[in-house]
């Protein structure tokens, strides 16, 4: 067996007897000062093993091919009508996807970006609009002309009122007056508006009648619209509430449309007495303009992650638009790219880097208004570089991805219909951020180092200021003597 005196051999600690030890005032001096800064070098170090720090590296993007990236978006146009608000996609490898739906949201809203009622459905609407053959004759002239100064008299006379709002220049409008003039012919022959007074169809000239076409929010022609006396007045707003026709424009449609509109009307008490009638329902028949011309967009789309262009547009297959008169002013409520990244864990990205976060939604509440006279023909363009940024977060082992964009936005004169453009490019490299988690097997040899070597240097500092002390004192006394 091995002997307790072998073993002490190797103590390493060797004990001193007290006896032979000696307390010195300096020593305690610097024991005091060695273990204050002892407590100061270890809070430094816990709070470097507490605190987070990352390191950053600049890669190829790895997105596979195939990626689709999703753009987020709520925008509100105070001048561009729901009825013809489209949003489209294109890109540089061919793809061209025109009035996307299905992600897509509108609400018709006022000049002061209020909503007017509930999410705007335009219903289906066919691609091709059957029009007549007719040949126009100068004779036929069955609708009524329709100004300001008789518009809101024959609304309240009628039951039926069928508006045709046109212009001349437009292809679609002259494709669709023979078969109109034909059809209010027939209408007129049938439902005599002095004897049965159902039903009557006008037309108005929107070059001669702007007002009373901007009033009504006529963006595209020709709009056939119908107003239903007695229920065209709106309780929460007040606005016009008619209908917008969709479907075929030859004669016999038209026609058969008409006849449907006035089937569930009685003949009595509907033959109209032009003096008195008005006369009795001026007062109660009056209505402010409805504002209903502006749209609200919102929804999402899914784009290749390759250059292309988000635009919004009036756009139809049967209608014309005058550019003269398109207004592009647009508010950006939320614009992104990527999934939506909740508050939360935005401010947990931010706790990792505090400047990341800053360009996800750049465009956010900013305003673009065409301030230019009507006639500018000006189309809003906004070009945006994309950046996809990976931050990896050891400690919940969660991979955060989102997208960061800079933007430059200009107004520029466009020679046909104007639009908003949003055109995207993403960049092929990638920014990767991972989070550096500190060992705690670190921490402690750190921890360790500061106590022997404060112990350690202390132990140096008072060795040579007991010498020292020493040497004096014998100095002074080799004077004495």
């Amino acid at each position: 067996m091995i002997s307790s005196g072998k073993i002490k051999s190797v103590d390493f600690y060797r004990k001193i007897p007290r006896d032979l030890t000696e307390a010195s005032l300096s020593g305690a001096g610097l024991s005091i000062l060695a273990a204050l800064f002892m407590m100061f070098l270890f809070g430094m170090e816990l709070n470097n093993y507490l605190s987070v720090s990352t390191s950053t590296s600049v890669i190829v993007d790895k997105s596979t091919d195939g990626d689709f990236l999703r753009i987020d978006f709520n925008l509100s146009f105070p001048a561009l009508s729901c009825e013809f608000a489209s949003v489209d996609v294109s890109d540089v490898l061919g793809t061209n996807r025109l009035n996307i739906t299905k992600t897509i949201r509108k609400f018709s809203i006022d000049p002061d970006l209020r909503p007017t009622g509930a999410e705007f459905h335009s219903g289906p609407i066919s691609d091709f609009i059957k029009h007549g053959d007719e040949v126009e004759e100068e004779s036929v002239e069955g609708s009524v002309v329709l100004s300001a100064n008789n518009f809101d008299k024959l609304s309240h006379q009628f039951p039926i009122l069928v508006v045709n709002f046109y212009a001349p220049w437009c292809y679609w409008s002259n494709r669709l007056k023979p078969s109109w003039e034909k059809a209010a012919k027939i209408i007129r022959e049938r439902y005599d508006p002095e004897m049965d007074g159902r039903i009557l169809l006008g037309k108005v000239d929107c070059t001669v009648e702007g007002d009373l076409c901007r009033r009504n929010h006529i963006q595209g022609y020709p709009s056939i619209r119908i107003f239903r006396k007695g229920s065209d007045v709106r309780d929460n707003h007040g606005h016009h509430d008619h209908e917008s026709y969709y479907g075929d424009r030859d004669t016999d449609s038209l026609v058969k449309t008409m006849e449907e509109l006035v089937a569930p009307i009685p003949v009595e008490s509907h033959k109209p007495s032009l003096e008195g009638k008005v006369e009795n329902t001026t007062e109660s028949a009056k209505r402010p303009a409805p504002k209903t011309g502006g749209c609200r967009i919102e929804g999402y789309v899914r784009v290749k992650k390759v250059p292309g262009n988000l635009i919004i547009s009036a756009h139809s297959g049967s209608h014309s638009f005058d550019a003269a008169q398109m207004n592009m002013s647009h508010v950006i409520s939320h614009f992104s790219f990527g999934k939506m990244i909740s508050p939360r864990v935005i401010s947990d990205v931010k706790r990792l880097v505090p400047y990341l976060g800053g360009s996800y939604d750049r465009l956010n509440g900013r305003t673009f208004i065409n301030h230019r006279e009507i006639g500018a023909n000006v189309t809003i363009e906004h070009y945006l570089q994309v950046v996809k940024t990976e931050v990896y977060t050891r400690r919940s082992y969660k991979l955060i991805e989102e997208y960061e964009y800079t933007a430059h936005s200009s107004l520029v004169q466009s020679l046909h219909i104007p639009v908003t453009k949003f055109h995207f490019e993403l960049s092929p490299m990638q920014v990767l951020i991972t989070e550096n988690q500190r060992s705690f097997s670190h921490f402690i040899t750190n921890v360790c180092a500061i106590i022997g070597g404060v112990f350690t240097v202390a132990g140096i500092l008072d060795s040579i200021l007991h010498n020292t002390l020493r040497l004096m004192k014998k100095v002074e006394l080799g004077k004495n003597f």
